[in-house]
């Protein structure tokens, strides 16, 4: 196979055996790491994984056209990342990454009506499948681990302990909430500081669950969500926050998002901005989860991030890294994702139970191995909004833990 030489050249960590359709085994090794043997049944895939394994090795897996007969999917992962930018070198993926480059503009154009089809891909999808797992709470995005004892439960509050540390609440404040989920992140918001809170969604599945939840957990009053684009938003608020929704966004968008940013702020607000990014600079969304899972979605690299914050001359007054919380946060829900396998097929179809496999297993892979993180980075107009040092944030999260401020879901249950 042509592939196999390929392989010969990009296998440099971990060992990888390839049983090809004709039955014939090809081994690969580097230095020590996981141990995997796949199993090709398709002959096609001996040419498609060489010319786009970024789009191809997920369908084959998705397809059971790919099997692993040795090793587990993220022993599988864990090969493929480690190895990554070893193929990365090889003039043909060269030319490929930079052919993409050439389009990801293209692939990122999300005006109002396009990113309303795109969200609806992913979040409007049944219900119950994210009740099978996620925390009690619905919480989509990084957790924050304190320590390597805390359950998911535990990680996800302190995750919206931690933004409403860096948020500053106060009494009376009005919050904005741009990718607000299913709404318990505003609930935390609102019951923490005891202000009024907007949730934006594009959603019409989580805009129902954010509202139901909202009236049974006694929130009505000081919560409220819209059917919305951040672009179409009005109005001024004492602290914006955003969680997971910027990987929407898309790099033609980025000096109108933080436009938008700047317009809907007070002049001592603070906003918190909380994303996946990137270590090793700009790059594009893999095609397999461009098609599959995020159209349209886009992990910046900081500095593309940076450049649009300093166009629209707003203040960064911190940053923070956050290196492998998602990795550990996406082995929990991995686990308990195949823990609830039974139901998700009997809620969808095993091909979906394949792919959401392999986008859990590979997205675990990309913080642990790869070049991915979260970062949250705090704004405001003035450079004088928050204090000249970070140790009210810690102190902020030592009174809220004692306090025991609890979520929404927990309320309501």
């Amino acid at each position: 196979m042509l592939l196999s030489r390929l392989l010969e050249r990009t296998v440099r960590v971990g060992t990888l055996k390839v049983i090809d359709a004709d039955g014939k085994q090809h081994t690969f090794s580097g230095r020590p790491g996981p141990e995997v043997t796949i199993r090709l049944h398709d002959r096609a895939l001996h040419y498609k994984l060489l010319v786009n394994p970024n789009l191809y090795l997920g369908e084959a897996y998705m397809d059971g056209t790919l099997t692993i007969e040795k090793g587990t999917l993220p022993d599988f992962m864990e090969v493929v990342t480690s190895n990554l930018e070893f193929g990365q070198t090889l003039p043909l993926y060269s030319l490929y990454d930079r052919l993409c480059w050439l389009w990801r503009r293209f692939q990122q154009y999300n005006p109002v009506s396009r990113s309303r089809i795109r969200v609806a891909h992913h979040y409007d999808l049944p219900d119950r499948l994210y009740d099978l797992f996620l925390d009690q709470d619905r919480q989509y995005s990084c957790a924050y681990f304190q320590t390597p004892d805390d359950d998911l439960e535990t990680a996800q509050v302190n995750k919206q302990r931690h933004l409403a540390a860096k948020l500053l609440l106060e009494p009376d404040q009005k919050i904005l909430d741009i990718g607000s989920g299913w709404g318990g992140l505003a609930h935390f918001l609102a019951r923490a500081g005891g202000g009024e809170v907007t949730g934006l969604t594009l959603s019409q599945k989580q805009l129902k669950t954010a509202k139901r939840r909202t009236a049974k957990a006694g929130l009505s009053g000081k919560v409220r969500f819209h059917l919305r684009d951040y672009r179409e938003e009005t109005g001024t608020y004492d602290r914006i926050v955003s969680v997971g929704m910027f990987e929407h966004v898309g790099v033609n968008h980025y000096p109108e998002f933080f436009d938008k940013v700047k317009e809907l702020l007070s002049e001592d607000g603070v906003c918190l901005l909380h994303s996946i990014g990137r270590m090793a600079g700009p790059s594009t969304t893999s095609s397999w989860i461009r098609k599959y899972i995020f159209p349209g979605g886009y992990s910046p690299a900081l500095s593309e991030v940076l450049a649009a914050i300093e166009g629209s001359g707003l203040w960064v007054t911190d940053i923070e890294i956050l290196r492998l919380h998602y990795a550990d946060t996406l082995r929990a829900w991995r686990r308990r994702f195949q823990a609830n396998r039974d139901k998700v097929a009997d809620l969808l179809d095993e091909r979906f139970c394949r792919m959401w496999e392999f986008y859990l297993a590979a997205s675990e892979a990309a913080f642990r191995y790869g070049d991915h993180f979260v970062f949250q980075v705090q704004l405001a107009k003035r450079r004088d909004a928050v204090p000249l040092t970070r140790d009210y944030i810690t102190e902020w999260e030592r009174v809220s833990a004692a306090e025991a401020i609890p979520t929404a879901a927990r309320l309501a249950a």
